[in-house]
């Protein structure tokens, strides 16, 4: 078996898709020589760009080479910030077109435009002879995903999708160590997850109307899609800083939040869902074209009987623990986030199996004990004993975004696989789309081929 020192060497390794033993070509202290230097274009730089790009400013061997954005002052501060920490300065553009025929000796290009240009913006790159990262989801449409799959097909360039969970060494380790290898869940029957948001986080955007684009260039990139009625230039901008809550632009809150989580379901039971049940409701944010709630379960047949998923996305509160999976088993339970303060496993009181040797190997830590049912207000002939509380080891927390971009950048240099491409991406994020259908026609959606696949 394997011992828990090299699982998290090993676990750090996979997160950048490397082959066990090899030297990492990513430490800190590895110096590329220029020949092995991997040029870099943004497409997109707003808050998710500044999100991935200060995910990849420490891994060497890279060169930011090109930015592009239709916002003048996003690329200005983008190339800013690239000049101030690497004391160069990047080419700038304001038209995708013009960077991916100009830049023709780019490695890779990292899509981070609203949704409803991802797809587009994917394909360009791809068939220019690029790779791609694009961030999730790939597309507001499923169509577009597809487009996405089908044009890295015909490319055969690399393109990885956004789901940085998929690289993370803490849902490695739960999945492929504690859930597979140990199987401390037993059988998994639910799995829950949500992510819940305040309200003040979840307020429109504003900014200066001096630094945005001019109503040509909004009408030109399509930000009146779906308008029923020719608009204003406020309405226009406000469509620009908010395109998540319109349909034409976004999937809402269950593709913008619940995408990363759904897909986590998906890959830790290791199949699709059947079905898909879903209640949305507009009860804050009345006049948001999208939902700014819902709730949905998904059906799945697994090999240890079917199991359901429940997941909610809130953005009218943040109680009931932020964000989180639970994959709940006859045994124990794995809840796990991002975060690792939302990160615990439970074991539960009938197990059949002791736990004292997981935490003699240093696999868990033991936290606090459950306690036996009681007290005044107890129904003893229901309640179970509290489970007893254990925590992940250390050692399996890094920057959200930076093991999902080493493994692209690995891959790029031929030392790893992609560990989410645009097809294992759209298959996962393919009942994903049917959401927001389920909630608004109040039926139950039962998945066939052409639901889910290309």
């Amino acid at each position: 078996m394997i011992k828990r020192r090299d699982f998290l060497r090993a676990s750090s390794l996979a997160s950048a898709g490397l082959v066990f033993g090899a030297p990492s070509i990513l430490s800190a202290a590895a110096k590329s020589a220029p020949s092995d230097e991997l040029r870099i274009g943004f497409i997109g730089c707003g808050k998710q760009h500044e999100v991935l790009f200060n995910a990849m400013k420490d891994i060497p061997g890279l060169r930011f080479a090109a930015v592009c954005d239709i916002m003048k002052y996003r690329v200005g501060s983008s190339a800013s910030r690239i000049k101030s920490l690497f004391d160069y300065v990047p080419n700038r553009y304001l038209h995708v077109e013009d960077m991916l025929s100009k830049e023709t000796d780019l490695d890779a290009v990292f899509v981070a435009t609203p949704d409803f240009w991802h797809a587009p913006h994917t394909v360009m790159a791809l068939e220019a002879g690029f790779n791609v990262y694009c961030e999730k989801m790939m597309s507001n449409t499923i169509e577009g995903a597809r487009s996405m799959v089908q044009a890295m097909d015909r490319s055969g360039k690399l393109c990885q999708i956004g789901h940085q969970r998929r690289s993370n060494p803490r849902y490695l380790f739960a999945l492929d160590y504690l859930i597979n290898g140990e199987k401390i869940c037993g059988q998994i029957v639910n799995v829950n997850g949500q992510w819940n948001r305040a309200v003040n986080a979840s307020q429109d955007i504003n900014v200066k109307e001096s630094i945005l684009p001019d109503e040509q260039t909004l009408l030109q990139y399509g930000f009146a899609n779906g308008a029923d009625k020719k608009l204003s230039l406020a309405e226009l901008r406000h469509r620009f800083l908010n395109w998540r809550t319109y349909k034409a632009l976004s999937g809402g809150p269950i593709s913008d939040l619940g995408a990363h989580q759904i897909d986590i379901f998906n890959w830790f039971l290791g199949t699709q869902p059947k079905s898909v049940m879903a209640s949305g409701g507009r009860n804050y944010f009345k006049d948001r074209e999208h939902f700014d709630n819902v709730m949905c379960i998904f059906e799945y047949d697994t090999p240890s009987g079917g199991a359901r998923a429940f997941y909610q996305v809130l953005t009218t509160t943040s109680a009931g623990g932020g964000y989180f999976e639970s994959f709940m088993g006859t045994e124990g339970t794995v809840e796990i986030s991002e975060r690792e303060a939302y990160t615990n496993v439970f074991r539960e009181s009938g197990s059949s199996r002791n736990w004292d040797g997981l935490v003699d190997r240093g696999i868990l830590t033991k936290v606090a004990s459950g306690q036996a049912p009681g007290g005044a207000d107890a129904i003893a002939a229901y309640e179970s004993a509290p489970p007893d509380k254990y925590a992940f080891p250390g050692g399996l927390s890094k920057p959200p975004h930076q093991p999902h971009i080493e493994n692209f950048i690995a891959a790029i240099r031929g030392k790893a696989k992609l560990n989410c491409d645009a097809r294992h991406a759209l298959e996962s994020e393919a009942p994903i789309y049917w959401v927001n259908q389920s909630a608004e026609t109040q039926t139950t959606i039962h998945f066939t081929p052409e639901h889910l696949h290309t």
